[in-house]
């Protein structure tokens, strides 16, 4: 047997990137001899196993052919006899159909190192029109290598969306949509990947409340704002979605399957922004901080205040501490200290209320003296 290193790992070492993820093709084994060899099988689709020491996948060389529609519509035929160039052909990208030989050298059939030089993301063969993913996959890319330099090649543009005018997008799940675009939230250049399924059409599809150029203006803005502020998903994707109503937000973010934190700051992020970009009482603020459930999730307001201040119009900076001082003067009120006065029940909570009310309103007091 042959083995490889393929793909990803071969790619980002040709451009001087750090390897993350190393995978490995295996040329001219049998699922039997990988097994003897001590490799764990992995999968049902095809046989890809797990080496016994580094736990690094070797996946036997295959071919594939398309028998239906989506991610799930093709026969994988793996078997001694399929070589090294007949698995790369299979692949989306040129620059993601290489492989590094034992001995050091790369084998190159359809040549990503050029397309390296020239910073192309190209397609390998007219079966990249097979599978939908690969639109998403390849806007994704375009937003890891666009501050590279990187451009997706206008040939594959247009295969982009002469796949979307057949009609191939629509055969995407939902979880498939959603773990491309998780990943593509937490690229270099986020916004490239919604701008380029905007371009091939894929987004109208995909995400049509914010296929109208000015709404995606608005995301791709409040998404480029929030980037450098934090790395979690939830901030990026209520950025996403804050151009939209409540209604809309609540129902693209269930229909896109999205964690519960994510639909959750986005949900929050569109039905309370406008109302924080006003100056309140103390009364008002105490309603906010209520209705966010900041007293149980204080991080989850800060990360609301964050995305709010990158929406357009944006909260003002000194609203967002306004309501984040209200929190920590109020946060503090002990529930012991009033048990023992013989407070329970209703009674016990109305107090509660009054003594963060209370503080609220001194903080604002001094605020006004100051």
């Amino acid at each position: 047997m042959d083995i490889y290193l393929v793909g990803g790992a071969v790619r980002d070492e040709l451009l001087g990137l750090p390897v993350k993820d190393r995978d490995w093709v295996v040329v001219g084994a049998t699922p039997e001899q990988m097994i003897e060899s001590g490799f764990r099988q992995v999968g049902a689709d095809f046989p890809v196993f797990l080496h016994p020491s580094t736990n690094e996948e070797y996946a036997l060389a295959r071919t594939e052919r398309k028998q239906g529609h989506g991610y799930h519509g093709f026969t994988v035929y793996s078997a001694a006899d399929v070589t090294l160039e007949e698995d790369l052909r299979r692949r989306d990208l040129t620059v993601n159909a290489m492989a590094r030989a034992p001995n050091g050298q790369l084998v190159d059939p359809f040549g990503g190192l050029e397309d390296l030089k020239h910073r192309k993301l190209r397609h390998v063969s007219d079966a990249f029109a097979e599978d939908p993913l690969r639109i998403l996959r390849t806007a994704r890319f375009a937003a890891r290598l666009q501050p590279s330099g990187f451009a997706i090649a206008p040939e594959t543009l247009g295969l982009m969306r002469a796949m979307v005018e057949a009609g191939e997008a629509a055969h995407l799940v939902p979880e498939r949509v959603w773990q491309e675009t998780q990943r593509a939230l937490h690229e270099r250049a986020p916004g490239v990947y919604f701008a380029t399924l905007a371009d091939c059409g894929a987004l109208g599809e995909l995400l049509p409340e914010l296929a109208s150029p000015d709404r995606l203006r608005l995301a791709l803005a409040a998404l480029d704002c929030i980037s450098p502020a934090g790395d979690s998903t939830d901030i990026r994707f209520a950025a996403l979605l804050s151009p939209l109503s409540p209604e809309q937000c609540t129902e693209r973010a269930k229909k896109l399957k999205a964690p519960k934190d994510c639909q959750q700051l986005a949900m929050l992020t569109s039905r309370f922004a406008e109302s924080l970009r006003q100056s309140h009482s103390a009364g008002e603020q105490l309603a906010l901080l209520d209705a966010t459930d900041a007293w149980r999730r204080p991080d989850r307001l800060r990360r609301l205040l964050a995305v709010c201040q990158c929406v357009t119009p944006a909260v003002p900076e000194s609203q967002a501490s306004a309501l984040l001082d209200a929190y920590n003067t109020a946060r503090d009120v002990n529930a012991k200290d009033l048990i023992t006065q013989g407070l329970a029940g209703k009674a016990l909570g109305e107090a509660i209320r009054n003594e963060r009310l209370k503080r609220i309103a001194a903080l604002s007091d001094q605020t006004s003296e100051g």
